[in-house]
């Protein structure tokens, strides 16, 4: 993978491309982030600018031998580990071809995905302390086709105390020319004693223009659409993605928002009840979008209000609603409506019931907008 196959991220990708033109290159390194925001798909490009043997100024070239290998995850310096289901198998290598058939399909997958696709059970997937004995026996080997080795650890986290433990003191003293990437999203979930071994890279959210851009060209989306995407999902690919997927609800949830709003502002008590029992309807993951979708709303009307709409990022139906809603929401009463839809999420996941949340939410918005 080429790092302009990696969405945005532009500092990130000078400052790995500086490491290795400078022949300063740590040992090990940890990608922390959502998988949505790119961390694997950029090891995969790092690893791939590593290897090219016609480095070009701003990525590889994607041509040679070795960026073909790469590419086709077939290069005998490139190892892999990965969080496996252990009571079916071993080892990593057993479900090596799965693991290139997903990242070859799209290299932005989260674990959930991965789950899905090996383990049709759905149990937790873990790295056993055999994926560490077998990395550990293939560096005790030459590397085949030059003097550098690559090893990734995918979802590092999931490795159990015994496989991290294992290969604390090669992460420490790898042999020459042997180079460690681990990725992870959790990093309270790591061995204090990998992370001091680690150089640390925080992979943060992609950029709202990079995103947009790449929703607009890959899905053929209008502006406003990719935009409205792009926000609501927070910079990370794998929702926006879900959301286009489910499109059709974002009209619905727009709408739902309008007529809520419209009939607590008139205090219509009789449409806020039947804006209720349409609500209890909707199946528990609509509704926990919908509240998502109330959130990214509040925050849109601030913008219009205080950044005089410079910040605001919003589609063309949202904007026109918000022209005479936004004045409603202000410091008397946005951190009000933020407690409130937040509760809300919380306690429908744990399955209070949605009826009476969602006319507790009625009756408090009748409240919170007229207290603006």
């Amino acid at each position: 993978m080429q790092f302009s196959e990696v969405i945005g991220q532009h500092h990130l990708k000078q400052l790995l491309i500086n490491e290795i033109n400078s022949k300063k290159i740590s040992h090990a390194k940890l990608f922390l982030g959502k998988e949505g925001h790119g961390v694997l798909p950029l090891a995969l490009a790092y690893v791939q600018y590593l290897f090219c043997k016609n480095k070009q100024e701003n990525d590889s070239c994607g041509t040679c031998d070795s960026c073909l290998k790469v590419q086709n995850l077939q290069h005998p310096d490139l190892h892999f580990i990965y969080p496996i289901a252990l009571a079916e198998k071993k080892s990593c290598a057993d479900l090596y071809p799965k693991w290139r058939s997903k990242i070859k399909e799209n290299p932005y997958f989260s674990l959930e995905d991965w789950t899905n696709f090996i383990d049709p059970k759905g149990r937790r997937l873990i790295i056993g302390v055999d994926a560490s004995t077998e990395i550990l026996k293939s560096l005790t080997l030459k590397a085949f086709e030059g003097r550098q080795r690559v090893v990734v650890i995918w979802m590092a986290e999931e490795m159990n105390d015994s496989a991290a433990n294992k290969i604390l003191k090669v992460l420490e003293e790898p042999p020459l020319g042997t180079y460690f990437i681990l990725v992870g999203r959790q990093h309270d979930k790591f061995l204090t004693t990998i992370l001091s071994r680690t150089q640390f890279y925080r992979v943060p959210k992609i950029e709202t223009t990079d995103l947009s851009i790449h929703l607009r060209e890959a899905f053929e989306l209008n502006i406003s659409k990719a935009d409205s995407i792009t926000l609501r999902s927070e910079g990370d690919y794998l929702e926006a993605v879900q959301m286009l997927h489910d499109s059709s609800d974002i009209n619905e949830e727009r709408e739902l928002f309008i007529e809520l709003m419209r009939s607590c502002y008139k205090k219509d008590v009789n449409k806020m009840l039947d804006w209720c029992e349409n609500m209890d309807q909707y199946n528990k993951e609509f509704q926990k979008n919908f509240l998502m979708y109330c959130l990214y709303m509040m925050r849109q009307s601030l913008m219009k209000n205080y950044t005089d709409d410079v910040l605001m990022r919003a589609s063309n139906e949202e904007a026109e609603f918000l022209k005479n809603f936004a004045r409603f929401i202000s410091g008397n009463n946005i951190a009000d409506f933020n407690d409130m839809f937040s509760k809300a999420y919380y306690y429908i996941e744990r399955n209070a019931n949605t009826k009476l949340i969602f006319t507790n939410i009625c009756f408090n918005v009748m409240r919170y907008i007229h207290a603006a």
